[in-house]
């Protein structure tokens, strides 16, 4: 446990993260966050950031945004990590404030691509040098346009960094889970989830999926992970619809079937832009009560760094 003072008082709306430490704020391992939840027979809720584009977007996001979230009392957060490695100091930077200001335990994801061995390392030094205990260890997306590649000296696969840092003993361990299987994964989806239970078996904790919108498609690769008698959690990611062309853009690039009925409502409500955010609560939320009503451990939120669905939903589900 990793114990730093923390500004977060859990009341203002416009925090502005002044150096005002109102309490002790212990970083805790999800693992142990869960095992809690679990044990009090609640769910675990997290939700996902990714690093802000402007200054503009970072003033909103500790000001407004982050501050509404916590209302809703979460257990943990995590923080992307840009394609090719490009916001490693930024994913970091995040990660330090959201704990220090907020007392809000966060990951920090950490992916593989265009990174010795001992750039990791280098990585891992700094990231426990700020506080983090917490990683999720991705293989890694390319830049738009480029292939991708092992960097000499450094690891191929998830499953390698999954070793590596587990062999430190420093951090828990968090891993992407693909419902549907990994869109890269040539060799189709029964083999990626093999693939899964070896970086569970390496040394993850937890399991985070990718986005999906067919709950069979998440309950089959459960029951297939209970097969497998392996014990990590799978944490649901469910992403709120707020536009029908983004979410089409985002389910192709990761492989996400839309289901019929849904993409034709999205059709149906057009560029109606409230309508089909209030359609993407509605969808969400029922996403989500059937998961939790069927025995998954928790929610893990792709927020794109919006606050409102998020808590509509967990309103809704009586958890805000």
């Amino acid at each position: 446990v990793t114990c730093r003072p923390s500004a977060w008082s859990g009341g203002s709306s416009a925090f502005h993260g002044a150096a005002v430490f109102l309490s002790l704020s212990c970083m805790r391992f999800i693992r142990d966050i869960h095992a809690g939840k679990e044990a009090a027979g609640k769910p675990t809720i997290s939700f996902e950031f990714f690093p802000f584009k402007t200054p503009e977007g970072e003033e909103t996001f500790f000001g407004k945004t982050l501050p509404a979230l916590m209302t809703a009392g979460p257990d943990y957060a995590s923080v992307t990590y840009g394609a090719g490695g490009s916001t490693r100091e930024k994913t970091l930077e995040i990660v330090e404030r959201i704990q220090n200001d907020f007392g809000l335990t966060t990951m920090a994801h950490l992916t593989c691509i265009r990174h010795t061995r001992a750039e990791i390392d280098g990585i891992l030094d700094e990231a426990a040098n700020r506080g983090i205990q917490n990683i999720l260890a991705l293989r890694g997306d390319p830049p738009p346009g480029e292939n991708w590649a092992q960097t000499e000296g450094g690891f191929e696969f998830a499953s390698e960094l999954v070793a590596h840092l587990r062999e430190r003993g420093d951090f828990g361990i968090g891993v992407a889970g693909f419902p549907e299987g990994h869109i890269d994964c040539t060799e189709g989806r029964d083999a990626d989830w093999r693939h899964l239970v070896g970086k569970i078996n390496h040394g993850a904790d937890l399991v985070i999926t990718q986005i999906f919108f067919d709950n069979a498609d998440y309950f089959r690769l459960a029951d297939y992970l209970k097969g497998q008698d392996v014990a990590a959690p799978l944490f649901p990611g469910i992403i709120p619809v707020a536009s029908a062309a983004q979410i089409k853009k985002f389910s192709a690039m990761c492989g996400a079937t839309l289901p019929e009925k849904f993409a034709s409502r999205l059709d149906e409500l057009g560029d109606d832009a409230e309508a089909v955010r209030e359609y993407g609560i509605e969808y969400a939320t029922g996403q989500c009560r059937e998961l939790l009503e069927r025995g998954a451990p928790g929610l893990h939120f792709y927020t794109l760094n919006k606050s409102k669905s998020v808590l509509r939903i967990l309103d809704n589900l009586g958890m805000a």
